[in-house]
């Protein structure tokens, strides 16, 4: 890692997108084995971002995706289905959350002008 990136502070800590885990430790969090992370990412369901020796690294948001996807492996899902799932599970909560902000933009009454 460049010496630039370890003194950007604490900020990347909090980070959910920040790729800080390796495979080994990302596989050991979620419960799996680093052929599943590379599995889930042949599948497109997460695109580690590579370090500059050209390891894989995860950020946290990415690990959540992959545990997701583990928990429906681990009920007998197919990998494909289950990354396909995860996917549609994710474009469903976005498409929620957009709704939400335009209803709450039409539900404010308009400001009259003034006189």
């Amino acid at each position: 890692m460049p010496p630039e990136t370890l003194t950007q502070g604490p900020d990347r800590f909090d980070d959910d997108d920040y790729p800080a885990y390796t495979m080994g430790r990302a596989a050991e969090m979620i419960g799996a084995t680093p052929g599943f992370l590379r599995a889930v990412g042949d599948a497109r369901l997460i695109t580690p971002l590579r370090s500059e020796g050209g390891h894989r690294r995860y950020s946290r948001y990415q690990l959540r995706v992959a545990a997701r996807a583990r928990e429906l492996v681990d009920q007998g899902t197919p990998i494909e289905a289950a990354c396909r799932i995860v996917i549609l599970e994710d474009q469903l909560e976005e498409a929620q959350r957009i709704n939400e902000q335009l209803r709450g933009t039409r539900a404010r009454p308009e400001e009259a002008p003034s006189s």
